[in-house]
């Protein structure tokens, strides 16, 4: 190849241009067919249409239990003017019963009196039958001869159950695709294998033999392939062998190790390398020996994307079925969101109800957040020609949960802390139904997303330099129009982080300006950003002296994580988060952290499970526990 990238087309281009290459490949249009038995059919797809071969039901049949009559028997009964039927004159059935040959009617047995008189027993009624009341006619479900499913149906339960009443036992479907994964990677080790730096562990594969399953396939993946371009030919060539799918995991990009693309295109067939689509735009689209192939992005986030927009249409196509299409919904848009013009963009998003509509907050969109997809909602395409969009706009979204469970969705933007995760963890143990989503855009982002109506709470600790009190002047400025509700959470200290043993002597705030301390920041906007900007002004220090100002975190534990890893000895974060990576810490300021909401919104019977935690002395211990908490005052509105 002459460039690392064959093509870089647009998502449907490229799967039209590898449906052609499997075509001229050899590879089948469609699985083979089989015949199975009803139990085993669900989920799999009819290749050829169902015919009811009987009528459901297949005899005129009681409806109610009650009484057969005739219904001419029946005129001039009222409640006025009760009708005394003679035993010879109705029958007794249960539903389900035949109807007897001279009875066109069935009178509830709720509606039926059964008399003793002196002329004998008697059925008396109040009221007059017309024709085939309370009667299933024949054929009513399905008649035989009629055409009950067609050919592409994936087959349901209520589809077995209809399928038996008009006399199938056994249906022709297709075959269950059978997905072959290779993993490859010199350093990629095996689930439950401890890893070293630079080793990665191998959940693609856990991922993409799921999702294959979950789409009705017969899905394994085989045991890790090194960066050896002749292994990994032969491991394709066997795969291609059995299978009517094969996913190499990695190696589809551009570096020195990376050798699917070349290796598809030297045992079989390469139609693209390279696809407008962002996060995925490394796949590699081709066949060998008469199987499709896809060559997915090691990324995580990637290869799950790229087996929604490309293996699971295949695999549908194969079974002569429609694609599989997830309902969609409109929401507003928390944030800003800017995309790459050219490429289509995958962004996973967060669902929660603010008042009357749908609020979508983007997730982070780094290929390799594996979490991401765990926390979706919903997948938002920004697509190739939009540059992205604005908050508060509507755009559509591809749902990912139900709608009843978005509407139980607490929606929490603003500052980030661990306590709102453990909070989430007790919500949901204490009722599965409810969810709190946090989003972490600092504390101004989430006063301005409060003020926009774009979620309930926001969580804040932003610092007034000039009065030197928290959140309550900025709430002023930005939210004087509304009845707002200040909710203190905690305490908290606020500490330099630093690795164990605290190598570089770091005592406070003045030695970030030394030249041997690579400090972390956080983001524009984060109250741990205002503390920092106002600890350096009250030293005459300025951000230029500060090696790593510029380097941004969104949270605390993402700066833990920079100073675990040695890409910083230093940042401004919270006890929790140094000891969730095992740093020490270096006190700066203990201050409080506070949510911020409406009073309409604290009223609204949503945030009940939320205000009864506040109160529990359980989860007070458990953020206590955490380190660097203050519970004291955890549940005490502080405004008005």
């Amino acid at each position: 190849m002459t460039s690392p990238f064959i093509s870089d087309v647009p998502a449907a281009g490229a799967f039209s241009a590898w449906e052609d290459v499997c075509a001229a490949a050899g590879c089948p249009p469609r699985l083979p067919t089989v015949w199975v038995s009803l139990a085993d059919a669900v989920g799999r797809v009819t290749a050829a249409p169902i015919w009811a071969t009987r009528s459901s039901p297949a005899y005129d049949a009681a409806a109610m239990d009650g009484i057969a009559v005739r219904a001419a028997d029946t005129i001039g009964a009222g409640p006025t003017t009760p009708l005394h039927l003679h035993p010879d004159d109705f029958e007794v059935v249960d539903t389900g019963d035949a109807l007897p040959a001279d009875r066109d009617a069935v009178v509830m047995r709720e509606h039926v009196h059964h008399l003793a008189t002196d002329d004998g027993p008697r059925a008396e009624i109040r009221a007059a039958a017309p024709p085939y009341h309370h009667v299933r006619s024949i054929g009513e479900d399905v008649a035989t001869g009629e055409l009950l499913l067609p050919e592409g149906h994936r087959l349901r339960p209520v589809d077995i159950a209809a399928a038996a009443a008009a006399g199938a036992t056994e249906v022709l479907v297709r075959r269950a695709p059978v997905v072959a994964v290779i993993p490859t990677g010199d350093e990629v080790r095996s689930v439950g294998t401890d890893t070293a730096p630079g080793e990665l562990t191998d959940t693609n594969s856990l991922m993409l033999v799921a999702q294959a399953r979950e789409v009705g396939c017969d899905a394994s993946a085989v045991s890790i392939q090194p960066d050896d371009p002749a292994v990994i030919a032969a491991a394709l060539r066997a795969a291609a062998a059995a299978a009517d799918l094969v996913i190499i995991i990695a190696g589809s990009s551009a570096g020195r190790d990376d050798h699917t693309a070349q290796v598809v295109a030297d045992v079989g067939v390469v139609a693209v390398h390279g696809v407008a689509v962002k996060p995925g735009h490394p796949v590699v689209l081709g066949a060998c020996d008469g199987t499709p192939v896809v060559g997915a992005p090691g990324y995580p986030v990637s290869a799950a994307l790229t087996f929604d927009i490309f293996a699971a249409p295949l695999l549908a196509t194969l079974q002569g079925a429609a694609p599989q299409a997830r309902p969609t919904t409109t929401a507003r848009l928390a944030r800003k969101l800017a995309s790459v013009v050219g490429m289509d963009d995958w962004v996973r998003v967060r669902l929660g109800r603010v008042g009357a509509g749908l609020v979508a907050t983007p997730l982070p969109r780094g290929a390799g957040v594996l979490t991401s997809l765990v926390r979706a909602d919903g997948l938002l395409v920004v697509s190739s020609g939009v540059e992205g969009h604005h908050a508060g706009e509507d755009v559509e979204v591809q749902l990912l949960r139900g709608l009843p469970e978005i509407d139980r969705t607490i929606v929490t933007i603003g500052s980030h802390d661990m306590v709102l995760d453990l909070a989430a963890s007790d919500l949901r143990a204490t009722d599965p139904r409810l969810t709190l989503a946090s989003s972490n855009v600092g504390s101004l982002g989430g006063l301005v997303a409060l003020r926009d109506g774009l979620c309930h709470l926001a969580g804040s600790h932003l610092l007034d330099p000039t009065t030197g009190t928290y959140t309550l002047p900025y709430v002023e400025r930005l939210l004087a129009d509304e009845d707002v509700v200040v909710v203190r959470l905690v305490h908290r200290d606020q500490c330099l982080l630093v690795a164990p043993g605290n190598p570089l002597g770091i005592s406070g705030i003045a030695d970030l300006a030394r030249d041997d301390v690579r400090y972390v920041n956080r983001q524009r906007g984060a109250g741990t950003r205002v503390l920092l900007d106002h600890e350096l002004s009250q030293r005459d220090l300025h951000p230029e002296e500060i090696d790593g100002y510029t380097r941004e975190e969104h949270t605390h534990l993402g700066v833990a994580a920079a100073i675990a890893a040695g890409r910083a000895d230093t940042g401004l974060g919270i006890v929790a988060a140094a000891r969730a990576f095992d740093l020490d810490v270096v006190h700066v300021t203990h201050e409080p952290y506070d949510l911020v909401t409406t009073a309409k919104v604290w009223a609204d019977p949503l945030l009940d499970p939320l205000r009864d935690l506040l109160a529990s002395p359980a989860f007070r211990s458990a953020v206590h526990d955490l380190g660097g908490y203050g519970v004291e005052e955890m549940g005490r509105i502080i405004h008005p």
